[in-house]
């Protein structure tokens, strides 16, 4: 019996170091909160709505729009953009958001920017598009006047051929190069060059370079876009919500602990352990499926916990009703779980289906609020029927468990 005892403390000792050092380990802010991708409302960034308008050459279509929007990603994908929000809206616009960047401008200048390159002589005739451009990359040339920001272009076998032939022909002459019918270079024919590998000069940065080789890498937008509503977000904006909800949150949870502990005594502190855990892998389940959190996610979080501790309420009244009945502590738990399990199935299961449905149906932050509902529910179902009935059972088996106010609070008197 001793030998027993004795295990079930030692097993209990473990559950409490193990949840603590994950809690203390993992679970603080400059850990797991840091890796989790934000959304535009928490790090600030740009939110912009553009609007189609048809070229000479192609009308908006569906087609035309699949393919803006392909252009679009491709770009932003370029950028290093952690979980851009991009889709259509209507027939003729597409909706941009990117999170966490630092110059709104400069990006609203990329996505929407046409990027129609090409090359044409002097009396006005198109040499060749950037329809042969297979890849543009952005270089520091050495040449007698220092280190010169180029971008390096390299076209297709067929913008090859095209390319040496109308050096040929124009030798001498002119080339004049153009981005969007704007006049970026008017370089002179020297040479035929046969190898397809133009330069383009006269960039201020390597930076301003490189964004114009990711803008020709992507191809150029078939329609003209214009954006209708550009809204940017600043970081400070997302940082004061962040705090906002920091407080929220941890108000929220201190009058919890405060109110299971005043009601449920031993099993109240072993629900707040149980709960500090349930935070703690919420926040890594978000992490290690690369959800992008948002305000509405913090307030599904905020909402999850107030339903984790619901859980543990069912389940502590009923092993109450056990031990006023007469059971033994070992019973009550048993019994007070096996009681409570199909009214918490049900509840969450409704709640989860509910969460599916808006996820299904909506967009944006919306169903971000319901992955992080769907996830708290589930890690708190695992933690309320799992960590605090283990906890409980050890203790009984220790022998630490003693009906009466001072270990269940009141109510907790056998009869």
């Amino acid at each position: 019996m001793r030998a027993r005892r004795r295990r079930y403390l030692v097993n209990l000792i473990v559950l409490a170091a193990v949840i603590a050092v994950i809690v203390g380990y993992f679970g603080f802010y400059d850990s797991v909160w840091h890796r989790i991708n934000k959304g535009l409302d928490l790090v600030g960034g740009i939110h912009v709505v553009l609007e189609a308008s048809p070229t000479d050459a192609t009308p908006v279509t569906d087609e035309a729009m699949v393919s803006a929007l392909e252009v679009i990603r491709r770009r932003v994908d370029a950028m290093g953009v952690a979980e851009p929000m991009i889709y259509r809206e209507g027939d003729r616009r597409i909706v941009v958001a990117l999170p966490g960047i630092d110059d709104p401008e400069a990006a609203l200048d990329m996505i929407g920017r046409t990027a129609r390159l090409e090359f044409v002589n002097e009396e006005g005739e198109v040499l060749i598009t950037g329809a042969n451009l297979d890849r543009a990359q952005a270089q520091i040339q050495t040449t007698e006047r220092g280190r010169q920001p180029i971008v390096q272009l390299t076209f297709d076998s067929e913008g090859q051929a095209i390319f040496a032939e109308a050096t040929r022909q124009h030798l001498g002459e002119q080339l004049i190069i153009m981005l969007d019918d704007e006049v970026v270079q008017t370089p002179v024919i020297r040479a035929v060059i046969t190898s397809g590998n133009p330069i383009i000069e006269g960039y201020e940065s390597l930076e301003e370079a490189q964004r114009i080789s990711v803008l020709l890498n992507s191809g150029a937008l078939p329609l003209d876009l214009t954006a209708l509503r550009p809204n940017f977000v600043s970081a400070t904006l997302g940082e004061a919500s962040i705090d906002q909800s920091w407080r929220a949150g941890i108000l929220g949870v201190a009058a919890v602990i405060a109110l299971m502990i005043t009601f449920y005594r031993v099993p109240g502190v072993w629900a707040t352990a149980a709960l500090g855990l349930y935070i703690v892998l919420l926040l890594a389940l978000l992490d290690g499926i690369n959800a992008t959190l948002t305000l509405p996610g913090i307030a599904g979080i905020i909402l999850s916990i107030g339903m984790a501790v619901d859980a543990n309420v069912i389940i502590f009244e009923r092993i109450k009703e056990e031990v006023r009945a007469g059971a033994t502590p070992r019973a009550s738990i048993d019994s007070g779980f096996r009681a409570a399990f199909r009214t918490i199935l049900d509840a969450n299961v409704t709640t989860l289906i509910a969460a599916g449905v808006l996820y299904w149906l909506a967009t944006g932050p919306v169903r971000g609020f319901a992955v992080t509902l769907s996830l708290g529910i589930l890690v708190s179902m695992f933690t309320a029927l799992v960590i605090t009935r283990f906890a409980l059972v050890q203790m009984a088996g220790a022998g630490l468990v003693r009906p009466g106010p001072a270990f269940f609070g009141r109510g907790g008197d056998a009869s």
